[in-house]
């Protein structure tokens, strides 16, 4: 009797489970509670201050914060190349994994892992506002808030022991603020040469796992735990302030900056052409180096002298030793008018060896066309001696900040240093008759200019002008003069100055490096942003 019970009791039960479960489901789908109701779309102003206060986190950046700007017109670029950039994403994702993951399996004794679908899904990323910060660096710096609730399809195969097993993630959500910086910017395309990103604040990452089909992220505890664990790796890998590098460029290259310097010793000339009446010549040399806005360095005059020796030595930067020359031109000098061309040559600087003197004969051409028949008549010779020093590799690949620190390069005096003047732009200058800009600086005597730019208030220039001294310029000013030149002929007011400026160089030579605007003497609102940068010699 009690046996019978029994098997009467499991049977009630299995019957009485599986009633239930049945009824339950058909109420559950076929009925409805009579409290719920639909949702009401009503204007903002008609909510109550609770309400406002639960809806906030869900309101745009741009909403809340006036810095931040609305990017509906990215948001739509995204939505209609999804299709297309799912692809290149997936691609790019697969090619640079491939590598990684053959590199790594043979230490856990896999046989292979292969990516069986691969794809972002059909719902784009959104942006929710961004943020631009300006500063007076060579930097553009974002801040944008990224939403991404996604519909990818990631499955992974794992092959071992004979076994096969998958994985596979979907429903990714992706909640970040991260910042981006687009560093240093340069002439050369894209425009800058590192990316660097860093989180703001911990992301927020939610996904489903599944495991031989079974999604683990539903056992109880398991999700919150694969939540604050994937936080907290990403947090300390790339939390403010530490940022993933991304190299685009090579910053030297991208910059054209100077990789080393050639020492030009012009020696002396010999069977120069006559130019003068009374039967003689007044010769002088300029050296230049092709590509470079620097002006050309010049050599003394030797009055009444067909065959002049100078010895004298100039140092001159280089930014490309493969595809830059040696440009020499010499001269005769006249008081009036304009003075002659005698003739010229030019030295490839690949023909030289690194840190070798070489000494060199030139003759003298009237042009560097081969083709021309004028180049057959002898002009007269001119001898140099050139010494090529390259920087040392760890000095040109060297970051910003250790820039700021590296030492003058070799040749520079001892006790001395180099000196870098970068004229940046100005804002709100402006002539009483024209106004094309140009920025003239004066130190130590010697006089450089920037490049002209018509009819410009807020000109830009971004050039660079480098001087060897011999000691520290402490308690010495550098004269800064923004001066407009007339684009016609303007007999009545050819020139004029739009603001002048003496920075004391105390401040360069302590801190090695300043990055500032000063405001323009004589000028109603003029600034100009100079950047100066001191190496003392090792």
């Amino acid at each position: 009797m009690g046996f019978l019970s029994t098997i009467l009791g499991f049977c009630g039960f299995g019957v009485g489970i599986s009633t239930g479960l049945t009824i339950g489901y058909y109420l559950f789908i076929y009925f409805q509670p009579s409290d719920v109701k639909d949702h009401e779309v009503r204007p903002l102003v008609e909510h109550d201050s609770e309400t406002l206060q639960r809806m906030l986190p869900e309101i745009p950046l741009w909403v809340k914060n006036p810095d931040h700007d609305r990017i509906d017109w990215l948001n739509r670029f995204i939505q209609l190349m999804w299709p297309y950039l799912d692809k290149a994403i997936c691609k790019t994702a697969e090619n640079i994994a491939k590598p990684i993951i053959a590199e790594q399996i043979p230490k856990y004794k896999i046989d292979a892992v292969e990516f069986e679908t691969l794809t972002l899904g059909t719902l784009p990323p959104t942006f929710h506002g961004m943020k631009v910060y300006v500063t007076d660096e060579k930097e553009l710096i974002m801040e944008p808030c990224i939403k991404w609730a996604g519909n990818p399809n990631v499955t992974v195969a794992v092959k071992a022991f004979g076994l096969k097993a998958t994985a596979q993630v979907v429903d990714l959500q992706v909640f970040a603020s991260p910042r981006i910086t687009l560093k240093p910017l340069v002439p050369s395309f894209p425009c800058f040469a590192n990316i660097c990103v860093s989180l703001m604040e911990k992301p927020h990452v939610d996904f489903g796992l599944k495991l031989l089909g079974a999604d683990l992220m539903s056992i109880p505890g398991l999700y919150r735990v694969v939540q604050e664990i994937i936080k907290d790796q990403v947090a300390n890998m790339y939390l403010w302030p530490k940022t993933l590098e991304v190299p685009i460029l090579d910053p030297a290259k991208a910059m054209k900056r100077p990789v080393g310097i050639l020492s030009v010793k012009v020696l002396r000339a010999m069977k120069l052409k006559k130019k003068d009446l009374m039967g003689a010549s007044d010769p002088y040399v300029k050296v230049k180096m092709t590509e470079d806005k620097l002006p050309a360095k010049k050599t003394t005059v030797k009055h009444k002298n067909l065959n002049p020796e100078w010895n004298e030595e100039f140092n001159i930067v280089v930014k490309d030793p493969e595809s830059q020359a040696l440009e020499l031109r010499v001269y005769d000098w006249e008081q009036v008018g304009k003075h002659d061309k005698m003739g010229m040559n030019v030295v490839p600087l690949k023909e030289l060896t690194p840190e070798e003197p070489k000494n060199m004969t030139l003759e003298l051409l009237k042009n560097m066309d081969l083709n021309d028949p004028q180049n057959e008549k002898s002009r007269g010779q001119l001898v140099v001696e050139l010494t090529y020093q390259p920087f040392k590799e760890d000095d040109v690949n060297l970051s910003f900040k250790e820039q700021v620190e590296q030492k003058a390069p070799e040749g520079t005096p001892a006790g001395g240093g180099l000196l870098i003047v970068i004229v940046h732009e100005a804002q709100d200058v402006e002539g009483k008759h024209h106004t094309n800009p140009y920025v003239r600086l004066l130190f130590r005597g010697e006089e450089k200019r920037t490049k002209h730019v018509k009819k410009n208030r807020d000109p830009r220039w971004e050039d660079e002008f480098h001087y060897t001294l011999d000691k520290p310029p402490s308690n010495e000013k550098l004269h800064v003069e923004v001066i407009s030149t007339s684009s016609g002929i303007g007999l009545l007011h050819p020139k004029e100055s739009l603001g002048y400026v003496d920075i004391n160089l105390t401040d360069v030579v302590n801190n090695r490096r300043t990055n500032g605007k000063y405001h323009l003497i004589d000028s109603k609102n003029g600034q100009i942003q100079i950047e100066l940068q001191w190496r003392p010699a090792s």
